[in-house]
């Protein structure tokens, strides 16, 4: 392994990548946990089946990184990603799992093609940059949003539609059996950020845990917690292989192109654009989070060649581009390469031994489901929040004094949480975008591929929503 790796020659040691190997697990393997919780919501799959397809594809796609790349990168499905098919493709669009599970799979051959004829640069600069800064920080208050929704901490109301919910037990408004699991989420999210500050490696995932042993141990206070708990319980790890393999495994193709569900209520025109549209978001958000990752996590760790390029770029984007369609395959939503990943590289991963050594790790974990879904989703809940926290950091970057950057940015970030949609975000930060440089005699500045993602966008607009 270590001549495979060449370890030497990158400056490090078996012990050290391993060891950073294990880092980006402990880093990574929430997603295990929130992807399952999140992917349960909808009514055609288990949490045992995406538990299954989350780690598989995260086995796969990690491997890839390491063998083609070399590179001590992680990949798994992406937060951000998974909540653009739950909430957006399958939810507000109305589309079926097996049917979103269709524009994971075109994504992943879009950016094949992408890679291999370098169209993917252009498409990437086509993007404004306001934009594209932008989208990472409304992704991250959307999850939060979602975070904060699945606690039960903001509820619906009917007078402003959103609402903070209950905490009075003195005058009966709320009960401790309502409250409790919020008090959880609150904790176990104190709880990662105390780890995080005190730079305990794998905080999140230690944050879940600790957030669940809160939740059983206060489920004694609770009357009735305990009734029928382990009625259904298996400790058999193979039975979520067993779900997996009948309600995920290979549907993109057996049920993924039937769109007569959608096609009941909307015309063919209406899913061309569906179609279009939220793949391109997929594929954009998909490219910015991979770019963004691999460059920091190889700055990081000083991995980045003399002209300032990630080592491998090709072999690695080719590497997220296979991971996504066997994702897709699997059962899950886009898989991507985790910012988590710069945990590992910071302690000392250098070469591809790290990363197949968090590919073994997310093997392992494969047969850890009887134990993973016990985690409450007042746990992961927490971890949506505080991804959250970090997606935020991007408004940084934003020159908010420049109203041409501001305002395409702003709608961006506001859209994604307040119309509960992520290519929404990316819609009216471009065409606003568009329409301020023509209305200001900059048209000229407004690139080609500009120009068509806007027409798509606004044609979905007209002729679907």
């Amino acid at each position: 392994m270590e001549k495979y790796f060449k370890v030497k020659e990158h400056g490090s040691t078996v012990k050290v990548e391993i060891l950073a190997g294990i880092t980006t697990f402990m880093a990574m393997a929430y997603i295990l946990m929130v992807n399952a919780g999140m992917f349960s919501a909808l009514p055609e799959v288990s949490y045992n089946a995406i538990y299954i397809a989350t780690a598989l594809s995260a086995v796969v796609g990690t491997f890839a990184m390491a063998f083609l790349a070399n590179l001590p990168l992680g990949l798994a499905s992406g937060m951000g990603l998974n909540a653009f098919f739950v909430y957006t493709a399958c939810f507000n669009f109305g589309l079926s799992y097996a049917n979103a599970l269709v524009l994971v799979l075109l994504d992943g051959i879009v950016f094949i093609i992408l890679t291999l004829t370098g169209i993917r640069t252009k498409l990437f600069t086509a993007i404004p940059d306001a934009v594209r800064k932008a989208i990472s920080a409304g992704i991250g208050l959307f999850i939060a949003f979602l975070g904060l929704q699945n606690a039960g901490i903001i509820v619906n109301d009917e007078s402003t539609l959103v609402n903070l919910s209950s905490f009075n037990i003195l005058n009966g408004n709320a009960s401790w059996t309502d409250i409790m699991p919020k008090f959880v989420t609150i904790m176990a999210l104190v709880i990662i950020a105390v780890l995080t500050v005190r730079k305990i490696k794998g905080s999140v995932l230690w944050g879940i845990l600790g957030g669940s042993i809160i939740y059983y141990v206060l489920g004694f206070t609770v009357p009735g917690f305990y009734d029928g708990f382990f009625d259904g319980m298996t400790l058999n790890p193979f039975a979520a292989f067993g779900d997996w393999a009948s309600e995920s495994f290979g549907k993109v193709f057996t049920e993924g192109f039937n769109f007569s569900g959608y096609l009941a209520d909307h015309s063919s025109a209406d899913l061309v654009l569906v179609i279009a549209t939220t793949a391109l978001a997929f594929c954009m958000v998909d490219m910015f989070d991979t770019l963004g990752t691999l460059y920091g996590a190889c700055s990081r760790g000083d991995l980045l060649d003399k002209d300032g390029q990630v080592p491998n770029f090709e072999k690695a984007m080719l590497s997220d581009a296979i991971a996504t369609c066997v994702g897709a395959i699997c059962g899950t939503s886009t898989v991507t390469t985790f910012v988590e990943s710069t945990s590992g590289v910071a302690e000392g991963g250098r070469t591809g031994l790290s990363a197949f050594t968090t590919g073994c790790l997310f093997f392992i974990a494969m047969f850890l489901s009887p134990i993973a879904a016990l985690i409450p989703g007042c746990a992961t809940a927490a971890a949506l929040i505080y991804v959250g926290v970090l997606m935020m950091g991007g408004v940084a970057d934003i020159d908010w004094k420049d109203i041409s950057v501001a305002v395409p940015a702003f709608l961006t970030i506001a859209f994604m949480a307040f119309a509960y949609n992520i290519s929404y975000g990316i819609a009216f930060g471009i065409l606003s975008y568009v329409l301020i440089k023509v209305f200001s005699g900059k048209a000229k500045e407004v690139k080609a591929f500009t120009w068509i993602i806007a027409v798509l966008f606004l044609l979905m607009f007209f002729l679907t929503h």
